[in-house]
């Protein structure tokens, strides 16, 4: 006499389990045109991106630039023709 537990479990149990069909001999792939690889990167993904390519803050520079601001010594009439020069050239 064999005594089974109330739901009839055997024991471990392969991945393939015993009750399902196998075929006597393996199908061969079949052939769909060459495999390609795609890669989709979020814009989030993009953003980062970008973000690493930008240059490092050069933070003495950006201290210098502020006190010149507090003192009223930066914005020069030359400074000011300078940036406008370089916006028209960006831009046209």
């Amino acid at each position: 006499m064999q005594i089974n537990g109330p739901a009839r479990v055997h024991g471990a149990q392969p991945v393939g389990a015993p009750h399902t069909s196998r075929l006597s001999r393996p199908q061969a792939p079949s052939q769909s045109g060459a495999i390609q690889d795609e890669l989709q990167i979020s814009d989030a993904g993009q953003l980062a991106d970008k973000v690493r390519q930008l240059p490092e803050i050069r933070q003495d520079r950006v201290n210098a630039i502020r006190a010149q601001i507090a003192e009223g010594t930066y914005e020069t009439d030359d400074k000011l023709e300078l940036a406008m020069g370089r916006l028209l050239d960006e831009i046209g």
